[in-house]
């Protein structure tokens, strides 16, 4: 059954740690030290397993298995501590910083910096003041009941331990007034109660080693304190792998939203931005455009491209960017044109009049000369978030149309000039 919790456990923070792999790849510190922290943990519930213990046992060295989850479980909790402290220290205003965002940087300096000394002093005390093992006592403490290097070994790691998830408690704790969404103020809480378990768990084990290195106690007090410490920590790191799940669950549902968002405008926006490149940051990728399936593979690299530091960044660029050239392709366009391109339109309302605009605008912009007066007969959005959908539509409505629809357009506009004007075309 621990086998199985264990695996469990680990399948969940894995999960976590792969939610946010893309944040670690592209080397943003914070969301690289939380991915960091998910991995190590991960490994460390993996060395639990009876798997893990076969295997490490194999190097013939007495209960490696315990070092390596004990190691694995301090670089967890160093890199959440210095996630969690920078996290909340840059959040605090800039002219008042709170108390606990003061003593939880000075945990973290001192933690981090404590954290390479602890390992080693715990590798040095578990080669040379762990040699008195009793084999046939299934716990780590029970084996090493009596010496004083037990004491010193789990000590400095339950020390560390409750440290940082005291740490995280407090922050994620107070954080949870200040969130609007409901999922994630219910997963900060869930977060904030793992933490406090992990406080309760790592005062009741550093009671029980200073006590069995003082006085021998019975199994079944032994067996008793392995099955409640056991189901706080299981209970604790499932909490808090339930709890990170909402943030990374709410995160992951809006890149997943800006990914169809930049699927569903990226034709027009690839079609604008090859009119007129110096009014696009990033240009479009056009590597073997004319060999089979490149231009899906360039889709592919404009929609993930790593210029913008989020996939919501990037929706707002691609927005941005096609107003931009949608200006600069009125300023050659007909002033006559939109009231043409909207009387022609083969769609419902403005959205297909606009598209069958920017076609024959695309048009204009080959062969008319700029006219500084002109201006764009579309009015923007007041926000992104009316934007996206409108340009989506506009984007699917634009894929129907062809650049000779937007000639035809055209040459009806600029006939109705002529004959307005009483220049023969």
């Amino acid at each position: 059954m621990s086998d199985v919790l264990a695996y469990a456990i680990a399948a969940l923070l894995l999960i976590q740690a792969l939610l946010r792999a893309p944040a670690a790849v592209r080397g943003r510190v914070r969301k690289r030290s939380l991915w960091g922290a998910f991995a190590a943990f991960a490994a460390a519930w993996l060395t639990r397993t009876s798997r893990a213990h076969d295997v490490l046992g194999s190097f013939g060295i007495v209960d490696l298995a315990y070092l390596v989850k004990h190691v694995l479980a301090i670089t967890g909790i160093c890199v959440l501590l210095r996630y969690v402290t920078a996290v909340y220290s840059t959040a605090e205003s800039t002219e008042r910083i709170s108390w606990t965002v003061r003593i939880s940087g000075l945990v973290h300096r001192v933690a981090t910096r404590a954290s390479l000394g602890t390992i080693i002093v715990m590798v040095g005390l578990f080669f040379l003041a762990l040699d008195e093992v009793v084999a046939d006592v299934p716990y780590f403490t029970g084996r090493y009941a009596g010496e004083p290097g037990l004491a010193l070994y789990m000590g400095l790691f339950y020390l560390y331990m409750a440290t940082a998830a005291a740490v995280c408690a407090v922050q994620w704790g107070g954080a949870v007034r200040r969130i609007p969404q409901r999922a994630v103020r219910i997963g900060m809480i869930m977060m904030s109660g793992a933490m406090i378990l992990t406080v309760l768990y790592a005062l009741l084990r550093t009671a029980y080693v200073l006590l069995i290195t003082i006085t021998p106690v019975s199994d079944r007090f032994s067996h008793a304190q392995e099955a409640v410490t056991d189901t706080l920590l299981y209970t604790a790191f499932l909490l808090w792998g339930l709890g990170a799940l909402a943030p990374a669950w709410r995160v992951a549902r809006e890149r997943a939203r800006a990914l169809s968002d930049l699927t569903a405008i990226h034709p027009l926006w690839r079609d604008l931005a090859l009119s007129a490149p110096h009014r696009i940051r990033q240009h479009p990728r056009t590597l073997l455009q004319r060999v089979p399936g490149m231009a899906y593979v360039n889709r592919l690299r404009d929609v993930f491209s790593y210029y913008d530091e989020t996939s919501e960044a990037r929706v707002q660029r691609f927005v941005t960017e096609i107003r931009d050239v949608m200006l600069e392709l009125s300023r050659h366009a007909p002033a006559e044109l939109a009231e043409l391109a909207l009387s022609e339109r083969d769609g419902p309302g403005a959205v297909a009049g606009e598209a069958l605009w920017i076609r024959a605008a695309q048009a204009a912009y080959q062969t008319h000369p700029e006219s500084l007066r002109a201006a764009l007969p579309f009015a923007a959005g007041a926000t992104l978030a009316a934007e996206v959908p409108h340009f989506r539509a506009v984007s699917e409505a634009y894929s129907k149309l062809t650049p000779g629809q937007g000639w035809q357009v055209l040459q009806a506009a600029t006939s109705s000039i002529n004959q307005l004007t009483g220049v023969k075309p």
